[in-house]
């Protein structure tokens, strides 16, 4: 039996929308404060996209950056994944959409929807196919324009969200390179009702009444979702640790999706993590969904927090519920 090629992280790039909206901003709209949005959630500013940009658009700006920090062109990619809950369409694929931007003829691929899991899930998918010797270089896309799903009269959800795109590379690992160790992914559909967006699918097709009540936008249970990240993003952090024989305190960096604050704080202390091992920046971005990890990944290298050979934990939940982590060693 051919054995598993050890894979590497060998390009990272980000990027949100040049426009930005402030707590400020949104007390114009709904009833709330920059006080109570920061002390709630952390997070005083996200990046939304103006009129007519898609997620193929901001997956393209962080894609380019990405195979270019990798060493390769985009010829070179040979299967894309898109983490995303906010396609382009609901067909085609918004991996397609990308493969045809960005010039990469000799790719294939898909998007995966397991929302703020996204990129967690993309990445080990994109992990296997390198591993397993199918494919030599993979773009993984965690990507979305939350706020073309969010209802801005709802103080509750549109608070929370923003737009970005994060891209990494993977390419194979020598022998000694610092690498992807290992991964934990597990999913609770009772969760559903907690997080979703009702209509605009197959049980609820978009008609004049699902508009009129608002169905297409993100509906959100803030309780129980915060109760489950907190013990989830726990639980399956020490599940891939253990099963390497490592404990939190071996952590060069904890990077969690960037929900709230609070619930990252919480699932740190859980876990005994100093907050210099915790990277948060969603006091700028907001929750990007399938972004938020790529971009704390790059806070992380842009602050000097992220070197060659660290040991990174990167964890996620999501809506549905998913929960994900995957534990490497950072590759440059």
């Amino acid at each position: 039996m051919k054995s598993l090629r050890p894979v590497r992280i060998a390009g990272l790039s980000t990027y949100v929308p040049p426009r930005v909206l402030t707590n400020g901003d949104l007390e114009k709209l709904v009833d709330t404060s920059d006080e109570w949005i920061l002390q709630r959630t952390g997070i005083r500013e996200r990046h939304v996209v103006d009129p007519g940009i898609a997620t193929s658009d901001l997956a393209l700006e962080a894609a380019v950056g990405a195979v270019a920090q990798a060493g390769l062109t985009p010829a070179d990619i040979e299967f894309i994944v898109v983490g995303t809950t906010t396609p382009d369409t609901i067909f085609p694929s918004t991996a397609c959409v990308l493969q045809e931007k960005l010039g990469a003829s000799r790719a294939w691929g898909f998007d995966l929807g397991a929302a703020c899991s996204g990129f967690t899930y993309a990445l080990t998918v994109g992990a296997q196919m390198i591993a397993t010797g199918a494919h030599d270089h993979v773009l993984v896309v965690g990507a979305d324009t939350m706020s073309s799903i969010i209802d801005y009269t709802d103080r509750t959800t549109c608070i929370l969200f923003g737009d970005g795109a994060g891209a990494a590379v993977l390419s194979p690992a020598g022998e000694d390179d610092p690498a992807i160790m290992d991964f934990a992914h597990e999913i609770d559909g009772s969760g559903g009702p907690s997080l979703c967006m009702p209509a605009g699918g197959s049980r609820l097709p978009a008609s004049h009444e699902t508009i009129d009540t608002r169905m297409h936008y993100v509906k959100q249970d803030g309780q129980a979702v915060f109760k489950f990240a907190v013990r989830k993003t726990e639980e399956i952090s020490r599940r891939v640790l253990d099963r390497n024989g490592l404990k939190p305190a071996d952590l060069d960096l904890f990077v969690s999706h960037q929900a709230n604050r609070r619930i990252i704080s919480a699932a740190a202390e859980r876990l005994g993590l100093p907050e210099s091992k915790v990277i948060i920046n969603l006091e700028r971005f907001g929750n990007t969904t399938g972004a938020t990890i790529p971009l704390a990944l790059g806070t992380a290298v842009a602050d000097g927090k992220l070197k060659r050979g660290d040991l990174v934990l990167l964890a996620s939940v999501g809506a549905g519920f998913t929960v994900g982590a995957v534990l490497l060693r950072w590759g440059f």
